[in-house]
């Protein structure tokens, strides 16, 4: 039996997409959702769900009753009273479960900068979570990628009126990318292979190393007209992300986060690509999932 979180998401919606594709999986699988709506008719179908966050120890046990592996991804809550307090609610649930329950298995997302990354948000946090799942001595594989080219999917809009898609990130600096497709094909070849033990990282980045102001040019040789990047500067893109609603603790933690991708590097370019985990370059991408979403 499987359990998938955050099945409705970028990465939790296609890797469920990717188990209801094998036919060894009917009847062994369950997902945990907010809003069950959410989910594909297939998906409820077939998959056994429960309604509600897996931060609720109660359902996250009732849920895992019997589970032998588990997708793990901490969703972003920019309401958030803390960083460190908002990851560690999640973590501490699951940790629980594996010791009551007997969870053999976790595949879960975190990132790239472990033993690097200091004081750095969202990514700091992260990596604690997985300090701590491992720690219950259940077989773990983080999945670990840099910055999400998905994350430019929500700047559309402005790509197409204006050419322009707006970064707080160093124009000129390096910064390793990896499609979300690649973290839901790692994760479901994992939770399908039952020989797996031990606890490890899976680095997934893409084969490019471009820098956002790279990354432009090749959106304007894909999207065959002009797109320029941006810079924002760190004071002015937390006071945006406030402006927009995002709470001051996670706010503090995006800007922090930001701050250290530059000045620690760990997803710059002495970062080495993958290609076994995350084969889809950036204009692979941005042909396929950018340009349809520009041109509406």
């Amino acid at each position: 039996m499987m359990l998938v979180t955050t099945p409705t998401g970028q990465i939790g919606g296609r890797l469920l997409d990717l188990l209801l594709d094998e036919p060894d999986t009917a009847g062994r699988l369950r997902v945990i959702a907010r809003d069950p709506a959410r989910l594909t008719p297939r998906a409820r179908e077939r998959a056994e769900v429960f309604r509600g966050s897996h931060s609720d120890p109660g359902l996250l046990a009732e849920a895992a009753a019997g589970v032998g592996q588990v997708f793990w991804l901490v969703p972003p809550v920019p309401g958030a009273d803390s960083v460190e307090g908002h990851f560690r609610a999640f973590t501490d649930a699951l940790c629980r479960v594996i010791g009551e329950q007997g969870v053999r298995r976790v595949v879960g997302v975190s990132t790239l900068g472990r033993k690097t990354a200091v004081d750095a948000g969202q990514i700091s946090a992260s990596l604690a979570m997985d300090e701590s799942i491992a720690a219950t001595g259940v077989h773990y594989r983080a999945l670990c990628p840099p910055f999400l080219m998905e994350n430019l999917l929500g700047q559309a809009a402005s790509i197409r009126e204006q050419g322009v898609f707006h970064l707080a990130n160093d124009g000129g600096r390096v910064l390793r990318t990896c499609a979300t497709r690649d973290i839901a094909a790692t994760a479901a070849r994992l939770l399908l292979d039952p020989s797996w033990t031990g606890q490890e990282d899976v680095p997934l980045v893409g084969p490019d190393a471009l820098t956002p102001e790279g990354m432009a040019e090749v959106m304007s040789g894909v999207l065959g007209r002009p797109v320029r990047m941006r810079p924002v500067a760190l004071d002015d893109f937390r006071r945006a992300l406030l402006g927009h609603g995002v709470g001051e603790a996670w706010a503090q933690g995006v800007v922090d986060m930001v701050r250290a991708q530059d000045e620690q590097g760990f997803y710059g370019a002495g970062v080495p690509s993958t290609p076994d985990t995350a084969p889809t370059g950036f204009g692979q991408w941005c042909e396929e999932v950018l340009a349809p979403a520009v041109r509406g």
